[in-house]
């Protein structure tokens, strides 16, 4: 396909179909063929596996949605090759995952009583709603039972009701375990991530990275040199696939105590033959690593723009300040205490001159933001704030205007957010938490309001809010969709205020501060 440099026309979804139940003999150009007779095609593949055959589905993306509405019409539910096929709209797996959680009606039951029947487990389960099915799950040479077992309902909040309600009860001679019925890679899924989660939380604050180990130095060297400091859990230096030592290792101590003095001590020092001095720090997972990569690069590529050129800030900005930017090809980029905000749109142009920036009474001003020559004045009442070239907050039609049709986070936002456990965020001091979590909230607020995001994470995040609240509004959407419409409230009556100029707005603008 032509190269695509811009990954949104991939990731919105638009023109994209899902196709499943595809027989082997349907291949990429198979596919190709049967469906470029609805509309040109972007890209068009079957799923492979490791061998190279077809798992039975595929993706085609047209270049618009009416091509792709009408394949679905015209293909889903006919026969292709002996087999009937399923078309329909591309959904992304993140969404998939929200829809089932909201859907399921097929419960997983174990430790079940080898006694125990089907006709005893449905009776068993069919209190709190009507099944469809319920089976003890047997071997097929003798019939034995398994152990294991599934009831279906007819509804989700029949499923929901049984698994709190027969979780850890007794069912003959045997407690059940109850939970909702998953696949096996899903099932997989998780359990690497509780896995990743414990033993992040179990290393964490012990486990030290060493690099600039050199190629005289082994795991014996390299644990009696750290030795001094405390009891060491585990020592390992990487290697390549040839047993070459990759220059980097770690050493993981009993205590945190341990692990600070060491830092302390062995940071920067040279080790006997040693000719180049090691650099010992704490771990990090990639993430958080990732993390602060991406800030540090954002921060010096500001810090080279300078003053008055395309992309640099028009006024000197104050801890706690929105900034604005000039020029179409810079983001824009939003200044809290410590930390920095990235990712906006390019060419942004802001909308709402006449709402201050969130902590400070001074409005920054973009020339040519309202069109002519009124756009490098100052925002002045009511006429310079609400007319030209976009339409104000208070007028009900801009990004504040409403609430209920844009403040919910987007999914596609969402499925692009990955999420830091609250055990990691933790191991960092306060200012460092704040960041990566209004990092991830401006990712899930920015879709629906692309021009407030930076406004109202900066509310969030100098709110005063414990951590723990903060956190909670990257795993609640209905949570984060209330205080998002709470923020824009807030900042709604503040333009209000400004634009009226009298006592009442100066109370609102006290409120939005």
């Amino acid at each position: 396909m032509w190269s695509q440099r811009d990954p949104s026309i991939r990731k919105t979804g638009v023109g994209n179909i899902f196709i499943k139940n595809l027989t082997p003999a349907i291949g990429h150009k198979e596919l190709y063929d049967t469906f470029s007779a609805f509309g040109n095609i972007l890209s068009c593949k079957v799923a492979l596996d490791d061998q190279g055959k077809s798992k039975g589905y595929g993706f085609v993306h047209f270049e618009n949605q009416q091509c792709a509405d009408h394949a679905v019409q015209m293909v889903n539910n006919n026969i292709l090759l002996d087999k009937k096929v399923y078309v329909g709209p591309f959904i992304p797996r993140r969404v998939r995952a929200q829809q089932l959680e909201k859907s399921w009606t097929n419960v997983f039951i174990k430790d079940i009583d080898p006694n125990v029947s089907d006709a005893e487990l449905h009776q068993a389960f069919s209190q709190y709603g009507l099944v469809t099915s319920a089976v003890v799950m047997k071997k097929k040479d003798d019939g034995a039972p398994l152990g294991f077992g599934f009831v279906n309902y007819n509804d989700h909040e029949s499923a929901v009701q049984a698994v709190e309600h027969m979780h850890l009860q007794k069912l003959g001679n045997k407690v059940l375990y109850c939970c909702r019925a998953q696949k096996r890679a899903e099932r997989d899924a998780k359990l690497r991530k509780e896995w990743e989660q414990l033993k992040i939380s179990k290393y964490q604050g012990i486990n030290l990275y060493i690099k600039n180990i050199e190629d005289e130095i082994d795991e014996e060297r390299l644990r009696k040199e750290f030795a001094a400091f405390g009891a060491i859990k585990s020592c390992k230096i990487m290697l390549d696939e040839k047993n070459n030592s990759k220059g980097f290792g770690f050493v993981c101590f009993s205590t945190p105590e341990e692990s600070q003095r060491a830092i302390a001590e062995m940071n920067s020092r040279i080790l006997p033959g040693c000719q180049k001095p090691l650099y010992v720090a704490m771990h990090e997972p990639k993430e958080v690593r990732r993390q602060k990569l991406t800030l540090n690069a954002y921060k010096g590529m500001r810090a080279a723009i300078p003053q008055g050129a395309p992309g640099a800030p028009i006024y000197t900005p104050q801890p706690g300040q929105t900034v604005y930017y000039q020029g179409a090809n810079i983001s824009q980029g939003f200044v809290y205490p410590q930390q920095m905000m990235q990712s906006m749109p390019r060419g942004w142009q802001p909308q709402y001159p006449g709402v201050p920036p969130y902590g400070s009474n001074n409005v920054g001003v973009i020339p040519g933001a309202r069109g002519g020559a009124a756009g490098a004045a100052s925002s002045r009442g009511r006429g310079a704030s609400a007319r030209g070239g976009a339409t104000g907050a208070s007028g009900g039609r801009g990004g504040a205007g409403r609430r209920g049709q844009q403040s919910a986070p987007a999914p596609d936002a969402q499925s692009s957010v990955e999420t830091l456990s609250i055990a990691q965020v933790k191991q960092y001091p306060v200012e460092q938490q704040k960041l990566y979590i209004g990092e991830r909230l401006y990712a899930l607020i920015s879709p629906g309001q692309p021009i407030l995001a930076g406004k109202i994470t900066g509310m969030f995040l100098e709110s005063g809010w414990p951590i723990d609240e903060l956190y909670s509004l990257l795993t609640d959407d209905s949570k984060l969709t209330e205080k998002i419409d709470d923020a824009i409230s807030v900042l709604e009556r503040a333009q209000q205020g400004q634009l009226d100029g009298g006592e009442e707005g100066t109370e609102h603008a006290e409120e939005a501060h």
